[in-house]
């Protein structure tokens, strides 16, 4: 891990490199909660936390590129988090609903429901960045998006 920015900077967004480890995932989830806590978010870490996680393990299993960093961005929005997964692959992700029964292929049907909106998107540089958008409520502390 790299830290790109001055961790717990308020209004900053949080810019994080990670290996293509398995360890990556739990770590990025750990820096992803302690910064929810300094921007006042905690009302939707557990869900930011698996969006997080199934972004993230994405970009892990399916978008290696030998040689290259997987980065993790988390910016504040006025009302909840922007979370964005760069890697150096091409390769972009598909959803579709798995199965009844089947073990893997939940992550972005798990994504969408749990987030406002998400999507991919070119970057500078090759490669592509996913995004989610998770929504704060802090009138009842239930998050908007579920």
């Amino acid at each position: 891990m790299t830290p790109s920015s001055a961790a717990s900077c308020g209004s900053d967004p949080i810019v994080l490199r990670w290996t293509q480890g398995s360890k990556s995932v739990p770590m990025a989830r750990r820096e992803l909660r302690k910064t929810l806590a300094d921007w006042g978010l905690v009302d939707i870490e557990d869900a930011a936390s698996l969006v997080l996680s199934e972004l993230l393990t994405n970009a892990v299993r399916h978008a290696r590129v030998p040689g290259r960093e997987i980065e993790t961005r988390f910016f504040p929005l006025l009302n909840g988090l922007r979370i964005e997964v760069h890697d150096s692959s091409e390769q972009r992700p598909l959803m579709a609903m798995p199965e009844t029964g089947t073990v893997g292929g939940w992550g972005l049907p798990l994504v969408d429901t749990l987030s406002e909106n998400w999507g991919v998107s070119d970057r500078q540089g090759p490669g592509k960045l996913v995004w989610a958008h998770l929504i704060s409520d802090p009138v009842d502390g239930i998050p908007r998006h579920l």
